[in-house]
């Protein structure tokens, strides 16, 4: 029986699964939409601080405005409504709640929700894929520990490409990279919110139309997101980052296969199995057609001739060797598949997507020289931006990692173009996500 009809089921025997949602921005509210329509959900409640700002955005999705206006999660739970209010915990808390999706885009205080619903006995969801990045390996120990599931989310390109890469050892081929696309010029690092609309290429009306967010898209464009999406890769697979980060190799869809080989077989990698990125533009600036900017690849290897006739008598697009296919899914759509996850995690059980170690790391580097004193401002904003290393590399250095620059102080100067240390700021070893990430430093 396929998950849909699962959810059908669940549907009609009104067990449905019960559904708890954190943050109700831009992607959140791209599952609301969504779920609207799937069957076997029911989403007892969202928390956001901006309650008002939640419900406005529901009624924007498509919600009936009756149908967000339960007093409380009990009510809502005999309703079959939705309750919005402003305390997280007491939705993880709630006993009506199996699953809650985390999707405040923070990653300290989405490691302090995490653990939450770890020990309320609650899966999760995270949409949150910084704090995957920061201590995702150490949260999915956690979990375990509590008998409870982990998962990356669907729609978002880690899971997508965790699939595509599970797909391709399933079916028995050698991995050579996988990734994103992503559209890519080496002067968007120094993005900032001020720049990222003429950048992205779209005008400030649309923005204000999809209410979105300057600071969450400048980190997209700046290449930190980017590399939050590839360590949680890198984590979930066992594939390695390149030695000095990402390079963005320029292709189309068809170029893929020959760009992602080793370089001792034509290709731009150190080695086989990485990760990579490939920019959508050309070395001179130009848009490349047929781009997978916003799509996810897996580039396998036939490992005997016999394969590689197979891939020639199925007329398979290759390298020029006849060795090398890419798979891809061109377009991710974000949160509007992260239904999936959901019935994943809570009919079949299985995640999604799951860091299973931490062999990669996302490392602060400034965006400007920066003085004593001054706060940084995390992830998509004026100060830094996050690039991608190998935890061995990251890790001896004592890199400050990106999920941890959000609003803390500088004890000392540091010059444009710098990958931060901890010696470079005030941290709060209280906190939930240091504690964690303490233990994957450990891993190394």
């Amino acid at each position: 029986m396929g998950l849909y009809e699962q959810l059908q089921q669940r549907e009609s025997q009104g067990t449905p699964l019960r559904v708890g949602l954190i943050g109700a921005g831009k992607f959140g509210t791209m599952f609301l939409a969504q779920v609207l329509r799937i069957p076997g959900i029911h989403v007892v409640g969202v928390a956001d601080l901006r309650v008002d700002v939640a419900k406005s955005n529901m009624i924007y999705a498509g919600w009936a405005a009756d149908r967000i206006e339960a007093a409380s999660l009990d009510a809502a739970l005999s309703s079959g409504e939705t309750h919005v209010g402003p305390d997280a915990i007491a939705l993880i808390a709630h006993h009506g709640v199996e699953i809650l999706i985390e999707c405040t885009g923070n990653p300290v205080i989405a490691v302090d929700h995490a653990l939450a619903a770890f020990a309320a006995g609650k899966h999760v969801i995270s949409a949150t894929v910084e704090a995957d990045a920061v201590c995702g390996a150490a949260l999915v120990k956690r979990a375990e520990a509590a008998g409870v599931i982990y998962s990356q989310a669907y729609g978002d390109q880690p899971a997508m490409t965790v699939e595509l890469v599970d797909w391709a050892r399933t079916c028995g081929f050698e991995v050579a990279a996988a990734g994103r696309g992503h559209k890519w010029k080496p002067e968007y690092r120094f993005s900032t919110p001020d720049t990222i609309w003429d950048y992205w290429g779209v005008t400030a009306e649309k923005a204000e139309r999809g209410r979105l967010n300057p600071k969450m898209f400048n980190s997209f464009l700046d290449g930190t997101k980017p590399a939050i999406e590839s360590a949680a890769i890198s984590n979930a697979t066992g594939l390695n980052a390149p030695t000095h980060g990402l390079t963005y190799p320029s292709g189309a869809i068809d170029d893929i296969a020959t760009l992602m080989r080793p370089r001792d077989a034509g290709g731009v990698l150190e080695e086989a199995g990485m990760v990579e990125v490939i920019s959508s533009f050309a070395e001179d600036g130009t848009l490349i057609p047929n781009d997978i900017r916003q799509g996810v690849w897996v580039v396998v290897k036939a490992t005997s001739d016999y394969v590689k006739n197979c891939f020639e008598e199925y007329m398979v697009s290759t390298d020029e060797s006849g060795l090398y296919y890419c798979n891809f899914k061109r377009f991710h759509l974000i949160w509007l598949e992260l239904g999936l996850s959901v019935g994943s995690v809570g009919i079949r059980g299985e995640a999604t997507g799951t860091s299973r170690e931490f062999r990669s790391d996302v490392v602060a580097v400034s965006k400007k020289a920066m003085k004593a004193g001054q706060m940084l401002d995390g992830e998509g904003g004026y100060c830094v931006a996050g690039q991608l290393r190998p935890s061995r590399i990251s890790v001896p250095m004592r890199a400050l990692p990106l999920g941890l620059t959000g609003d803390i102080k500088l004890i000392r100067d540091v010059a444009v173009d710098t990958v931060l240390t901890y010696d470079d700021v005030e941290i709060d070893e209280r906190l939930n996500a240091v504690i964690l990430r303490r233990e994957c430093e450990a891993m190394v």
